[in-house]
């Protein structure tokens, strides 16, 4: 509801995220991030501030040795609120922290997959994201989102949590109003079972992660990463699902960002 009292409550909510942090930092760190460019002022703001509410929002800890600054906690945020930046952080309720280890970190835990076996997932990761739990990352492949190469560990996480929105991890969110759950379907199963294809023949030759090949939620995830640093690559190859994302995150930043000449594979 817009109305004076609610518009006043936002802008309370944003000078509180606000009050602890140098303004002058922000432009300085989105400068540092390649995949931010091409935004006008408006929506550069508009990104600022839900960097900024997201910062306040959530608990950051660090974990395992791992030196977590201001400035690389808003380093993070940034990157964070670029998937919901036309969707709103109410996109990211329900849960509250953000663990950082140093670098690839073993969760050590017990898991149930589908057929009910319980087994000890002890494999070195680079980031987690836990269904009504914490967003886990390692902070050296978090920093990778200096460089627009295709992977994007945090951008990674959050579409995970955008796709358990509706309790489900299988690479299909919550659908806006308009949006054809067939058409998305069947974009993204044509897409998968041709990446799968692609990663049996010749993995090193995918423009698409061939890991995105495990699941459709890692699908989701990995072309999600994707569509936000190499937009181009990734119409070029799958334009089906790119016109599914640019619906669902409603950008498109293809039309913001400078294609990346880049080797298949690098």
């Amino acid at each position: 509801m817009n109305n004076p009292v609610s518009r006043w409550w936002r802008r309370r909510r944003l000078e509180r995220a606000h009050a602890d942090i140098d303004p002058a930092l922000w432009p300085d760190i989105c400068a540092g991030l390649p995949l931010l460019a091409g935004f006008d002022a408006a929506s550069r703001q508009r990104l600022i501030d839900i960097a900024a509410l997201f910062l306040h929002q959530k608990t950051f800890e660090a974990a395992g040795g791992a030196e977590l600054s201001l400035r690389t906690g808003m380093e993070l945020a940034l990157q964070a609120a670029l998937p919901v930046l036309e969707l709103g952080l109410d996109w990211y309720r329900g849960w509250h922290a953000v663990i950082v280890y140093p670098d690839e970190f073993v969760p050590a835990r017990e898991v149930m997959d589908e057929d009910g076996l319980v087994w000890q997932d002890d494999e070195p990761k680079s980031g987690e994201a836990w269904e009504q739990g914490p967003v886990i990352l390692s902070l050296t492949d978090a920093l990778a989102g200096r460089e627009r190469s295709g992977y994007n560990v945090v951008i990674h996480e959050l579409a995970h949590k955008l796709d358990l929105c509706d309790g489900a991890a299988n690479g299909h969110p919550p659908l806006h109003r308009g949006m054809d759950e067939r058409s998305w379907a069947r974009a993204m199963q044509r897409a998968y079972d041709d990446l799968g294809r692609r990663a049996d023949a010749a993995p090193d030759l995918s423009v698409v992660d061939p890991y995105g090949a495990t699941s459709p939620a890692e699908f989701f995830a990995v072309v999600s990463e994707l569509f936000f640093e190499l937009p181009h690559r990734l119409r070029g190859v799958y334009p089906e699902v790119y016109a599914e994302l640019a619906a669902f995150y409603r950008q498109d930043p293809a039309l913001r960002l400078r294609p990346v000449s880049q080797p298949l594979g690098s």
